[in-house]
């Protein structure tokens, strides 16, 4: 059938086949049945000279982990042995296909997945096809967004297509959107003729009216015009159109609507599967003639050896037109088909069972142990939270579901799962656990400063009652909050006091970090003692790592902070905890431009961007957007500098983010000691040194001095951080900062 109305969108997506590599693709949106399948059907047909690899999201898959980026790099499996090692077996891993049972990095499987499509692509040029990612598992489709993000330079050119109102990691990952709007009068006239020509006049006013313009509406409402009754012809087009597969699979045989029922249900488009379990249903084996009906109704298509629907509202109209019965019969009949799969069987376990069951709740629990992915580890989580048969039960896995959706920087899911946990009767370890998780997300910004004494207080309460390391958890937030923010003397005192409380070593590294963000410049020495007997010991946890990390940024051993982030990067990057390895290459960039590497900082700057960005921190992406700006003044690259300085205080001014304030005036300061104007470089300096200015904060104060000569740097873009005494000397510009290091500017210097 030929296609209407699409000559433009078909042009650009011809051009894009035609030229893969000159752009990354294209996200098709827009309303079902408007045509977005059809047209990148039509894109594959005149993409001759390149490899096609295709995945689709399907509702039913949305909780089994890499689904779909398993659907998509199988036919390129043999390629897998040309991987180096570790991303070699992080994607054998997440996609089934070795023994291991350790959750494979995220970051690690991104990488693969991009090595072994852009040596395909080497071969042969490549054009991606994912169609409805709104479906996608979570974690393929942060993989296939990562891809795209990064295939800018390979001759991969990708298809995407997401259906109105709903959300995909691919909408921020570059593609070109490419709405599909409703047919317009004289082309949905044209389609109806090559469709129905006879149709009578009636009908066919009363088709072109509900259709809108939508092509599978034009196409599918004829034949149900006349048998849809007036107030179903009234509802919204996509439940009308459910309406009208549901009434032409209602004229089906019993045995091929039960068959239908079950492949609609499945997370596989496996004919077998789908045999096998409607014989279950039926009491007797079922060969694949129960089908025929639907293919002669044109509802699904099993010419390849699999069932496929003819849309995805095919199989969302058959299961919304089952009984609560005959859903849970078939849910059950595909666990028994799937004894060998328990992974995959457990989710249909849990459809079929009505109320609580425990049995389920415990095997649900299990599989988010395995799960190779921590979104689907939340979700089978929430699930076995909502078939426990106790409220405590209940509780604990939702809030350990709340943990995991913290380290994955998901803060709307901690907000809703702590949220649900509390409408519980919780012990005091349980609601001493909610507390801290709600603080896990350090920022506080649009908080009023009195809320960090608020949860100092909250943390001595959770102390008395012999939960210290929820206590300290909580008291974390209150120091991270004093970082972002600034609550003044009186404040900082109460949250240190309450953390001398609590009996912990003063070495241990928790204690550590709160000391040095409360505090830096009272306990500075005695922080950074510690600091240098720890240093010996990182690799072995990343979060102590990245305690110690914080701690040592703080007080000013930048050489330190490096090490202790580099350490939590490691960790963190291999255990796909993308939130906090946002947070550790930040300060691992932070510390390397002090310490002088700008070569090594910058890249480690952008990968955190890049993150913050992937994870939606978007105070985290201002400040790390900051440390880029000083890179560039540091190399005085001025123009940059000023560009990215003004975008971070964009964010900063918005939310009241202190560093980040103080990042953009230090290098303005920088900028204009580059340039030669001393007294505007004064002026903006000095006012980190103000208390009543909302750039002061103890993390980024510095003390500005003017020269005695009245000259500063001729080259600032050669002078990076280095240590200099607090004494003044003729000729230099002096930024002093925290108790280990001094920041010096030097005439002509080299920092050497």
């Amino acid at each position: 059938m030929p296609m209407f109305g699409r000559d433009t969108e078909l042009k650009e997506l011809s051009a894009l086949v035609d030229n893969p590599g000159d752009r990354s693709g294209f996200l098709i949106e827009g309303e079902p049945g408007i045509g977005k399948s059809t047209l990148v059907e039509a894109a594959v047909a005149v993409a001759t000279g390149l490899r096609v690899l295709r995945t689709v999201g399907l509702e039913a898959e949305h909780g089994l982990a890499y689904a779909g980026l398993h659907r998509l790099l199988y036919p390129l499996r043999r390629e897998f042995q040309a991987l180096p090692a570790r991303q070699f077996d992080a994607l054998t891993t997440a996609l089934g296909m070795s023994d291991s049972t350790e959750e494979p990095s995220p970051h690690l499987v991104g990488l693969a997945a991009l090595t072994v499509l852009a040596d395909a692509a080497f071969e042969r040029p490549l054009l991606l096809v994912a169609e409805d990612v709104h479906w996608l598992d979570p974690a393929s489709a942060e993989v296939l967004a990562f891809v795209v993000r990064r295939i800018e330079s390979e001759p991969v050119a990708v298809l995407a297509t997401l259906r109105d109102g709903t959300g995909s990691p691919l909408r921020e990952a570059g593609l070109t959107a490419l709405r599909l709007r409703p047919l317009p009068q004289d082309e949905a006239n044209a389609l109806l003729d090559s469709v129905v020509p006879e149709l009578p006049v009636q009908v066919r006013r009363r088709v072109l009216a509900e259709a809108h313009g939508n092509p599978l509406a034009l196409t599918e409402l004829p034949t149900a015009a006349t048998d849809l009754a007036e107030p179903v012809m009234m509802l919204p087009l996509t439940e009308r159109l459910e309406r009208a597969f549901s009434a032409r699979g209602a004229t089906l045989p019993e045995p091929t609507r039960a068959a239908l029922l079950v492949a609609a249900l499945n997370d596989s488009d496996s004919i077998t599967e789908t045999l096998t379990a409607a014989g279950i249903v039926q009491g007797s084996p079922a060969t694949a003639e129960i089908l025929t009906p639907a293919v002669t109704a044109h509802l699904i298509d099993i010419a390849s050896g699999a069932v496929a629907f003819r849309h995805p509202l095919v199989r969302s109209a058959l299961v919304a037109s089952a009984t609560a019965e005959q859903r849970r019969r078939a849910h059950l009949a595909l666990a028994e088909t799937l004894a060998e799969s328990p992974d995959r069987q457990v989710w249909h376990r849990a459809a079929g069972v009505a109320g609580a069951d425990e049995d389920v709740a415990t095997a649900l629990e299990q599989a988010a142990e395995r799960s190779r992915h921590r979104g689907g580890a939340i979700a089978a989580l929430e699930r076995a939270a909502a078939l426990s048969a106790t409220p405590g039960r209940r509780a604990d896995r939702l809030l350990r579901a709340a943990e995991l959706a913290v380290d994955s920087g998901q803060r709307k899911t901690v907000e809703r799962l702590v949220d649900t946990a509390r409408t519980l009767p919780l012990t005091s370890g349980q609601q001493a656990t909610a507390n801290w998780i709600l603080s896990g997300f350090e920022d506080g910004m649009r908080e009023n400063p009195s809320h960090i004494g608020e949860l100092a207080a909250l943390a001595a309460s959770v102390a008395a009652d012999g939960y210290t390391d929820s206590a300290l958890r909580i008291l974390w937030g209150a120091a991270m909050r004093c970082y972002w923010s600034e609550p003044g003397p009186d404040i900082r005192r109460a949250v240190l006091a309450v953390a001398d409380t609590f009996g912990v070593p003063d070495g241990d590294p928790r204690k550590l970090a709160v000391d040095s963000i409360v505090a830096p410049f009272e306990r500075g020495e005695q922080v950074l003692g510690h600091l240098r007997v720890l240093a010996a010991t990182t690799g072995r946890d990343p979060e102590v790592d990245h305690l110690l990390s914080s701690a040592a940024h703080q007080v000013g051993a930048f050489d330190l902070s490096v090490h202790f982030a580099t350490a939590a990067a490691a960790g963190f990057r291999s255990s796909g905890r993308l939130g906090l390895l946002t947070r550790a290459l930040a300060i691992q960039a932070r510390g390397l431009v002090r310490v002088g590497d700008l070569a090594t900082a910058a890249p480690i700057a952008a990968e955190s961007a890049a993150f913050a960005l992937e994870t939606q921190q978007t105070f985290m992406h201002a400040s790390v957007v900051a440390i880029q700006a000083e890179i560039a003044a540091l190399r005085g690259d001025y123009p940059q500098a000023a560009a990215l300085a003004t975008d971070a205080e964009r964010v900063g001014l918005a939310a009241g983010s202190r560093p980040v304030l103080g990042k953009v005036l230090l290098t303005r300061g920088l900028i204009a000691l580059g340039e030669g104007r001393f007294d505007d470089a004064f002026t903006d300096l000095a006012r980190l040194h103000d208390p009543r200015d909302p750039s002061y904060s103890l993390s980024t104060r510095v003390l500005p001095r003017r020269t005695r000569r009245g000259r500063g740097p001729r080259r600032a873009d050669r002078c990076p951080a280095r240590p200099a005494s607090r004494r003044g000397a003729g000729g230099r510009v002096h930024v002093v900062a925290r108790p280990a290091h001094r920041v010096a500017l030097r005439p002509g210097g080299t920092g050497g």
